[in-house]
């Protein structure tokens, strides 16, 4: 399996790292600590020498009850951190739901949208489409980061987040957006209970099934929070790899972390371990 992006076609076969570059004051875990384009590019190179594969980089934070970001503001946190990202040799992600910035960075080389409203926002969809191989990155997300842990979900939460996500998959191919081209994020912590979030990674393989690639984004989460008792998002590493570990066995090909170095050694083990067990299977 490959996800088709501006300028990579991302191999599958082996999970992807996507590193967190929060060039915001107030994201949940590190807001302020990248704010400045010289520290988020600083970061991104950290980031890709502890081995992410992907960069994803976020210039408005969506955590529970965040406000919106003016448009002029985003782009002057994020235009100058890709600008210097795409020259580092690995794909960039932008963490947007404005049409405008979407068009902008992918006029700067950028390769993947990735998109909380998964396109929702009038304008979206037609810059994705109108873009010749860009990934995208399609999320499901209840009601709005304003409201959206006020009044969680109801009911079991996967047939409806897999059938919020197969919809917005086939409305881009209808505008002539290859499925190559798209990857699907349940949305953990978006508008989901502690049990839902917990449903979406046990059950995972129903959206797998799909046959889409299956990006999880658990990093620091409150819902590792809930269960571990660590209530200090930077104190969640090793809860976040240990989730990470698991979408991957579970299926999902694109994990997105903060841990990255951590991460990708978690990794390295059970491909270890997979490796051996090919080797020993009957011929």
């Amino acid at each position: 399996m490959f996800w088709q992006t501006s300028r990579f076609a991302i191999d599958l076969a082996q999970p992807q790292v996507m590193g967190i570059v929060n060039v915001t004051p107030d994201s949940f875990s590190d807001g302020g600590q990248h704010a400045s384009a010289a520290a988020a590019l600083r970061h991104c190179e950290q980031l890709v020498r502890d081995g992410a594969h992907i960069l994803d980089i976020g210039g408005e934070s969506t955590r529970p009850g965040s406000p919106a970001v003016p448009l002029d503001e985003e782009l002057a946190r994020v235009v100058p951190v890709v600008q210097g990202a795409v020259s580092l040799g690995v794909p960039v992600s932008v963490d947007t739901y404005k049409p405008q910035v979407m068009q902008a960075v992918l006029d700067l080389g950028a390769d993947i949208v990735n998109d909380v409203w998964a396109l929702r926002q009038p304008g979206a969809a037609a810059v994705v489409a109108a873009h010749p191989l860009c990934g995208v990155c399609l999320m499901h997300m209840h009601r709005d980061p304003q409201t959206m842990q006020v009044a969680p979900m109801a009911g079991d939460v996967v047939p409806q987040v897999l059938t919020f996500l197969l919809q917005a998959a086939q409305a881009l191919q209808t505008l002539g957006v290859a499925r190559e081209r798209m990857a699907l994020d349940p949305g953990i912590g978006f508008g989901k209970t502690v049990a839902q979030n917990f449903a979406l990674l046990a059950r995972q393989q129903e959206l797998v099934a799909t046959g889409y690639a299956v990006l999880a984004g658990w990093s620091r989460k409150s819902s590792l929070g809930a269960v571990t008792g660590l209530a200090v998002a930077g104190e969640r590493m090793v809860p976040s790899v240990a989730a990470a570990l698991l979408a991957v066995v579970n299926g999902a090909r694109i994990v997105r972390v903060h841990d990255v170095a951590d991460t990708v050694a978690a990794l390295a083990v059970w491909q270890a371990m997979q490796a051996m067990e090919r080797q020993q299977q009957p011929p």
